[in-house]
């Protein structure tokens, strides 16, 4: 019997030095194993891609999360790539894929920056690559010079949709969030409800629209300190119920 569920966090592939490394950040790892009370479990972003069916049926949950990297602008559209953009071909073929297969196999999904940005491509989605060029929209990027307490304090207010798994956590119209993306949403992928959007009307957080999965993708970055945050910790606490009851579902669990 299993004494928490399982979560899948498929990894970055890096060169650390000069070797090439599966790395998942700790503070992802952290928000599994503590605010939602979950067993992390890294998946390796290989190429080529490992079974990846049969890992999804071992898990209760999937957890994409941000990364220095951006996907392929191939995967959603005809633009080139701007010079310097950084890339994880290896991350891109192993996320899209999980993506669609998790949600047909009915496993909770929790996606945070470009963990969401992977569920909006992997869906038929498309993408802005710099969203601060965009006429009518903010500069969403942190200050690289400033500390990580300031990088990733509440940077701007975001609009729940009252309808949405978000609005009860909050229990409230507004709430205010972290932002460190320079990509965002451009065309939501069909059958996603969204969740907020920011005051220039950018996509922070969409949802499956359909009740019979749970699929929950935010822009902001709610693995921070959650256990400081109360609105961060209770998305968590919403994607481990989701997991405990697919868990639960298991003969043992």
């Amino acid at each position: 019997m299993r004494l928490q569920p399982w979560i899948g966090i498929p990894a970055d592939s890096k060169e650390v030095g000069l070797h090439p490394s599966q790395v998942v950040g700790n503070k992802y790892v952290d928000a599994i194993s503590d605010a939602a009370d979950c067993l992390p479990l890294i998946i390796p972003s290989m190429q080529p891609r490992l079974a990846l069916e049969a890992l999804l049926a071992n898990l209760d949950g999937l957890f994409l999360t941000g990364s220095h990297s951006n996907i392929e602008p191939k995967h959603y559209g005809t633009e080139p790539s701007y010079p310097g953009n950084l890339h994880d071909p290896a991350r891109d073929d192993n996320t899209l894929s999980l993506i669609p297969m998790a949600i047909e196999m009915g496993l909770p999904v929790l996606a945070v920056c470009r963990g969401m940005q992977e569920v909006n491509v992997a869906l038929g989605g498309s993408l802005h690559q710099k969203v601060h060029e965009v006429e009518g929209y903010s500069d969403h990027r942190e200050s690289d010079a400033a500390p990580l307490d300031i990088r990733y304090s509440p940077a701007h207010p975001v609009r729940l949709n009252p309808t949405g798994l978000l609005w009860p956590i909050a229990g409230s119209d507004e709430v205010q969030v972290n932002s460190l993306h320079g990509q965002g949403v451009k065309d939501l992928a069909a059958g996603m409800r969204v969740e907020a959007r920011a005051n220039d009307g950018l996509v922070e957080a969409f949802s499956l629209e359909r009740d019979d999965r749970f699929l929950l993708a935010v822009q902001w970055h709610p693995e921070w300190r959650p256990r400081h945050y109360q609105f961060y910790l209770g998305i968590f606490q919403l994607f481990a119920q989701a997991c405990r009851d697919r868990c639960a579902q298991r003969k043992p669990c």
